[in-house]
């Protein structure tokens, strides 16, 4: 059977504005990715890594090119029903410092709400099961200046689950975690994937834990994109270590 195409990158360019300049960073990438696909996304600081995720959702516009969403180019979806495909995990440090952990997970059930964003019962549930799998469930009623930066991301990071997407975009999602709780993560990624048959995009300068568990990586380096094979990436895994790539 033919696995569906969630994400479809055709000849982009994609980069970002500074005090009012394009800065390109990517350019020609043209690049699938399939439902099930579990990828591991490596390259050196200011690569474009960010750059890409935040393409892939709309957060940043296209400089050339088009980006297509289940067939449909990302730039055509509303914010409602974009949020229903897509779910982000970003570094920066979200606002709101009298919000609860919960407050935070309950916003992935947003779309999904009546127009009083009312949560019903069904979204009551999902809700909890995220917070469940993230492990935060001790936590959840704390505000968010009370977190440590490790449950601050786990919190991030179940507020995506809860979002229930097909597609699910990962930025450096175990940087503030212990070993134990980064591998409890990837674990939860790669069954998403797996089972439910998630996209699964994830950033990550742990090659270990890329290597491990996405079934592909996907290298950026300053004169090329290459989506490769775990075995191969592991064949080549001093180059990735040095932030080099696949020319």
């Amino acid at each position: 059977m033919d696995k569906k195409e969630r994400i479809l990158l055709k000849d982009t360019a994609l980069g970002y504005k500074k005090n009012g300049q394009i800065i390109p960073v990517l350019k020609n990438v043209n690049l699938s990715f399939y439902e099930g696909d579990f990828i591991g996304i490596v390259g050196i600081n200011g690569v474009g890594k960010s750059t890409l995720l935040k393409s892939l959702c709309g957060l940043l516009p296209v400089l050339q090119g088009e980006i297509f969403i289940d067939q449909y180019p990302v730039s055509a979806f509303l914010l409602n029903e974009l949020a229903k495909k897509i779910a982000i995990v970003l570094t920066e440090k979200i606002g709101g410092f009298n919000l609860t952990a919960y407050d935070v997970v309950a916003a992935g059930q947003m779309p999904y709400t009546n127009s009083f964003n009312r949560l019903e019962k069904e979204n009551i549930n999902i809700i909890d099961q995220a917070i469940k799998a993230c492990g935060i469930s001790q936590h959840q009623h704390k505000l968010l200046n009370e977190l440590s930066d490790g449950l601050f991301q786990k919190t991030i990071i179940a507020k995506a689950l809860a979002q229930q997407t097909p597609i699910m975009l990962l930025d450096e999602p175990s940087a503030f975690l212990d070993y134990a709780s980064k591998h409890d993560l990837f674990i939860l990624l790669k069954k998403l994937a797996d089972e439910e048959r998630k996209c699964v995009l994830v950033s990550s300068h742990d090659l270990d834990l890329l290597l491990k568990y996405c079934s592909k990586l996907l290298v950026i380096s300053n004169i090329s994109t290459a989506l490769i094979s775990v075995s191969e990436a592991k064949t080549n895994k001093a180059f990735l270590e040095i932030g080099g790539g696949f020319i």
